[in-house]
């Protein structure tokens, strides 16, 4: 997915769901967003993170 996507995607997962999310570009140069705790760290660069609670 896009970057622009992605950030988009992160802010409703974590509005929704209530927990924090992360935006990362993996390794070939995709984007995507999954709930923070989910982040193994292989491979990916975390681009940013939305904390509904911040």
């Amino acid at each position: 997915m896009s970057r622009k996507d992605a950030h988009a995607f992160a802010a409703s997962l974590a509005a929704t769901l209530m927990v924090s999310t992360v935006v990362f570009q993996a390794g070939d140069g995709t984007y995507g967003a999954v709930p923070a705790d989910e982040i193994d760290g292989d491979e990916v660069m975390i681009v940013s993170e939305y904390d509904p609670f911040g």
